[in-house]
């Protein structure tokens, strides 16, 4: 019992752990990776903290804001979200893992063109969630864009240098450059 349990008479209950540890192997950002963790470990944790890709952010927890969105198999989803033993066999992509060889992803190029952040702290996720976004939708309308960004939360109010950023880095991957 500690100070503040001795005082009040509150005691935080008891929860067993599920620590069931296991080897995990996934793809990560293009190199094999193979970690031995608790398979219920948010994977959001194991990037940032065992993997030091703190690229990926924790935001709200509950996978409500998309500040830690990668994409798993190309498909974007709230790393704050997915266990370990989810991603076993998959391809996980970070926003450290996007630019190929030394060369920024077309989104990344376009962010910092259109200035389509200010802090900084929505921007991986939205990039993610743009590169998967695109990836189904090559030429998406304006509407399209917000509508598949949505999901995502900005604080600063970037949105209209965002969904420029996504246009402009539509029209750059349609052009083939």
């Amino acid at each position: 019992m500690n100070d503040y349990e001795s005082l009040t008479g509150w005691r935080k209950p008891h929860r067993k752990h599920n620590t069931m540890s296991g080897t995990i192997s996934f793809t990560l950002n293009g190199k094999p990776a193979r970690l031995e963790t608790n398979e219920n470990r948010a994977l959001l944790w194991v990037l940032r903290t065992d993997l030091g890709l703190t690229g990926t952010k924790f935001g709200c927890g509950e996978g409500h804001c998309g500040s830690c969105t990668v994409l798993v198999n190309n498909v974007a989803v709230r790393s704050c979200l997915l266990k370990m033993r989810q991603i076993k066999d998959k391809e996980v992509v970070t926003i450290e893992g996007l630019a190929k060889a030394g060369t920024l992803h077309p989104l990344q190029k376009a962010f910092l063109a259109e200035d389509a952040m200010q802090c900084g702290f929505c921007t991986s996720g939205m990039i993610l969630t743009g590169a998967a976004f695109l990836a189904a939708n090559p030429q998406p309308t304006r509407d399209q864009i917000v509508q598949g960004l949505e999901q995502n939360l900005c604080r600063c109010g970037a949105h209209n240098r965002i969904i420029r950023a996504v246009q402009t880095a539509a029209a750059e991957m349609k052009g083939g450059r």
